[in-house]
């Protein structure tokens, strides 16, 4: 209830959130162990539009493909559908080693016979969860094709030695990607055709102000101060001027937090996000970008309301 309040004061169509309090009534859940998986997100997402567009995407059925640059908020927005829809979550990390076991299951020894041990895309299946697939483009494309058929209109996971398993009406499955990395792939045609795609917009200023005014303590304008710090170099990594590596809003965040337990400023950066780099270069430009912006004597009871 609080997130969907959180999505009618953004101004979320009161027409999708009737619809998703209908299939909260529908789709309920009743095993202790799977409300255990419902997420209670640390950070909520921000922006109208790719709300609208990932609801509307579950409440039709669809699966989910969340692609853009780093700190765009994938993750933040999968773990909020799941939240949202109150399902359980399961996370896939993908990469160039997972396979059609680590997906969908494996053969056990137990009491004496083999069963299948069940991999997240299975009970994600079975149960009704939402299932994400983490930087999908980092994985070969013979491992998702175990998942074809499900992500289709066929909705089933044929699982070699076992049956077939029809997936649960409130199963979705959410992938991610970040493009331009190391080791990524082109997703074949294929398996693209099967999701709905939600290219995700950078973080703006005002979005970006209205969390940091929720998720710290700090004062108004240093609140402004550290948006306008963030989106600078946001934009320096979008004009190839910097590497998206230091680009951490969960580093910010982090950063913010030592800030106000006393560590200085440099050094609360330095930790949450320019030496997230390795590159000393970088770093330099972080700490220049940093210093246009804030004093070198500033300290904690500067920022922080109460201090």
């Amino acid at each position: 209830m609080e997130l969907i309040n959180f999505l009618k004061e953004q101004g979320i169509k009161d027409s999708l959130l009737l619809d998703v309090e209908n299939f909260l009534s529908f789709y309920k859940l009743n095993d202790t162990a799977l409300e255990q998986r419902v997420p209670t997100p640390k950070f909520k997402y921000y922006g109208v539009d790719v709300w609208e567009k990932a609801i509307a995407g579950i409440l039709t059925g669809n699966h989910i493909l969340l692609s853009g640059p780093k700190a765009t908020g994938k993750n933040v927005l999968s773990e909020n559908l799941a939240a949202l829809f109150h399902r359980p979550l399961w996370t896939v990390s993908l990469n160039i080693n997972t396979d059609a076991a680590s997906l969908i299951g494996a053969d056990t020894f137990r009491n004496n016979e083999v069963v299948l041990k069940k991999g997240p895309v299975y009970e994600a299946a079975e149960y009704g969860g939402f299932a994400v697939f983490d930087e999908i483009n980092m994985a070969k494309n013979e491992a998702l094709s175990v998942v074809h058929s499900a992500l289709d209109y066929r909705k089933i996971i044929d699982v070699p030695g076992y049956n077939r398993l029809a997936l649960h009406e409130a199963s979705r499955f959410i992938a991610t990607m970040n493009y331009g990395y190391v080791g990524t792939r082109d997703l074949n045609e294929a398996l693209v055709s099967r999701f709905l795609v939600i290219d995700m917009p950078t973080i703006t200023e005002a979005n970006l102000k209205e969390m940091l005014g929720e998720k710290t303590n700090l004062k108004e304008e240093y609140i402004k101060r550290f948006a306008k710090f963030f989106i600078d170099l946001q934009q320096k990594s979008l004009n190839s001027e910097i590497s998206s590596k230091s680009i951490d809003l969960r580093g910010l965040l982090s950063a913010i937090d030592l800030m106000e337990k006393g560590l200085n400023i440099n050094q609360s950066i330095e930790m949450g996000m320019s030496h997230k780099t390795f590159d000393q270069f970088e770093s330099e430009i972080v700490k220049d970008t940093l210093d246009t912006l804030f004093e070198s004597k500033i300290t904690s009871g500067d920022l922080f309301n109460g201090k």
